[in-house]
């Protein structure tokens, strides 16, 4: 397949960009080729989409139009389900059934319902009298352009964690998938014309400079990102030159306190899950566990016992739980995180290696590592694969000590059956989302964002659409 730029509402060529291949993981054959965009054809969609946004075609519809329109892009999405699943498990390497059909595009389908009832929420829109003599109108409006920047271990549900909030506010977009993972993103342009999208409202671009090019951009507004905190930095820096609004969605490390009172075996299941659902590239991904002392032999037995039993497997093959690693250089970088804890004197319990029978593709053994230093790389580092580390703690407080030390705040969980406890724990951890007794469930209606260096902003919920809109004062003389 080759695909082109959707820009305008149309398929259209490049302006001097190159070509990228983009591979299956599982196997590493050339599947597809994108355009590399060129700095032209980012000017282009940003064009596009300010024209579409002055122009009214989209910011001007009242929010019942808006949400219709969306409402039939989740029905589109729906009908076309299978196919957008089988495109994600073959550019992603993702289990179908498991990952790509049963949780990822059908939780798009969800965010993007609830975004177009989102559309229709009146809340802080208000007016009243404020000073004698004059009545004050507070107006939410939508910020203008926007540039959004995807991932690639989500690719069509961080598409839609980015569209549905920014379409709902009256945005118009340039949308950025990765270089990695664009198959997903382009596929949704086929749906936009028929669901009543105008053109030039959402614009998709390519390659591996494009992101850069869309931070500079002086007509951008601002910039949404979801990836590695080193990214969110140097947006950051890059954004300053036009003082854009920023989204950013950075890195994790998520802390799993178990402690003794808890459901061993239940917890231990949930935490084999939540470290290798999506072969632990997932920024919520249980990498840290920490358990209370006196139950960890047992503990870690379990744990071991999971992880062992998680199914690795040909993403097409139903009872498969595990697929490969994105790419060789991603695989690379695990086995060396792993390499080097070894090397400081922690212990490797099990997995460290590509697993036998998978020397094709880009497979790693789901890993657990006991013993590792707290203030060691392993701890301290997102890995970004389906490596978890296991650790012992004396009491409640040494346990939320261990569990904020990281500059990461994204996501967190509790273990106890200790109501108290839960309540004490979960307000004491340092993370935009803390579970008890699971790790990883998400709701459309549940914000989604991070404290400290995993960034700012909220996807999903109604606080995700407010960070696409920006308040007017009107202030009316009654004279």
């Amino acid at each position: 397949m080759q695909y082109q730029l959707w820009i305008d509402g149309a398929w259209v060529e490049s302006k001097g960009g190159g070509v990228l291949s983009v591979e299956n993981p599982a196997s590493g054959e050339k599947i597809a080729e994108v355009v590399d965009a060129s700095t032209a054809d980012v000017d282009c969609a940003v064009q596009a989409a300010r024209t579409a946004f002055y122009d009214g075609r989209w910011s001007r519809l009242t929010p019942g139009e808006r949400s219709k329109i969306l409402w039939k892009l989740a029905d589109l999405l729906e009908a076309h389900a299978e196919e957008f699943a089988r495109v994600e498990t073959e550019n992603t390497g993702k289990p179908y059934q498991y990952v790509s059909l049963n949780a990822d595009t059908v939780f798009s389908i969800d965010n993007l319902r609830f975004f177009a009832a989102a559309a229709r929420d009146t809340h802080g829109s208000h007016a009243g009298e404020y000073m004698a003599g004059y009545t004050s109108v507070f107006r939410r409006e939508p910020v203008g352009v926007v540039g959004q920047i995807a991932p690639w271990n989500y690719p069509l549900m961080m598409a839609v964690w980015k569209l549905g909030p920014a379409l709902a506010a009256g945005c118009t977009t340039v949308l950025k998938p990765a270089s990695l993972t664009p198959l997903s993103t382009l596929k949704l342009a086929e749906l936009f014309a028929e669901a009543g999208i105008p053109a030039g409202v959402v614009n998709i671009v390519t390659g591996r400079k494009a992101g850069q090019a869309l931070v500079e951009h002086p007509d951008v507004r601002m910039i949404s990102v979801t990836g590695s905190t080193e990214v969110g930095q140097s947006i950051m820096r890059n954004a300053a030159g036009t003082v854009k609004r920023l989204h950013l969605e950075l890195g994790g490390k998520a802390p799993l306190l178990v402690f003794a009172d808890a459901d061993l075996e239940m917890a231990a299941q949930k935490a084999a899950m939540a470290a290798t659902f999506n072969t632990g590239q997932d920024c919520t991904a249980a990498t840290r566990v920490y358990v209370e002392a006196s139950v960890a032999g047992d503990f870690q037995e379990a744990l071991v016992e999971a992880v062992r039993a998680t199914r690795v497997g040909d993403p097409f093959d139903e009872a498969t739980q595990v697929g490969p690693m994105i790419s060789g250089g991603q695989r690379e970088s695990v086995r060396g995180f792993v390499e080097r804890a070894q090397a400081g004197g922690a212990r490797l319990l099990t997995g460290g290696g590509v697993p036998q029978g998978f020397e094709r593709g880009y497979y790693y053994e789901p890993t657990v590592i006991a013993g590792a230093d707290q203030k060691a790389e392993i701890i301290q580092c997102e890995v970004f694969g389906p490596v978890v580390t296991v650790n012992a703690f004396r009491d409640e407080a040494e346990a939320v000590a261990l569990g904020n030390d990281v500059v990461y705040g994204l996501a967190s969980s509790v273990f106890t059956t200790d109501v108290g406890r839960a309540m004490r724990v979960s307000s004491q951890l340092e993370f935009g989302t803390v579970w008890v007794n699971d790790h990883i469930p998400l709701a459309s209606e549940t914000p989604h964002g991070g404290f400290k260096q995993s960034g700012f902003g909220k996807d999903l919920s109604a606080e995700a659409v407010g960070d696409y809109l920006i308040t007017k004062h009107v202030m009316i003389s009654q004279a």
